[in-house]
């Protein structure tokens, strides 16, 4: 149980990035880059959407999911066994996209999102704790 809480909560901080670029892009605003000033320029370039819907809708809906599945191993819905299954298969989908999205701000792009990269860590973060988890 303690690492579908963790899933949980990890996801919940997705949850809070990619909610922060949703509303940044709605309102036409440049968000705010802490570190490396490549934020505006990743997120308007041309592999910002995947099949017409924009990466942080995809990464929104992704950690959405994650936490629902979480939560509902969190207090035992069954079937637990699909849960599980789906959530592997989700977070490990997530994973390889995410490291696809950053190997594309390196070496296509050339330029680095923060918040993009901070999503990417939320999911490596989250495949680390299902692939050490021996509950999972």
């Amino acid at each position: 149980m303690t690492a579908f809480a963790l899933l949980f909560t990890i996801s919940a901080i997705g949850i809070s990035e990619t909610v922060y670029l949703v509303r940044k892009r709605i309102a036409s605003e440049k968000p705010i880059c802490p570190i490396g000033g490549g934020c505006v320029t990743v997120l308007t370039s041309k592999y910002s959407k995947i099949f017409l819907v924009h990466n942080d809708i995809l990464g929104l809906l992704t950690y959405i999911i994650i936490a629902f599945v979480a939560a509902f191993l969190v207090i035992e819905v069954q079937p637990v066994f699909l849960s599980i299954i789906f959530l592997k298969i989700l977070v490990a989908v997530a994973s390889f996209m995410s490291v696809f999205l950053t190997l594309l701000q390196w070496r296509v792009i050339h330029a680095w999102c923060f918040w993009c990269l901070m999503s990417a860590f939320t999911i490596w973060i989250m495949q680390i704790i299902i692939l050490f988890s021996t509950r999972l």
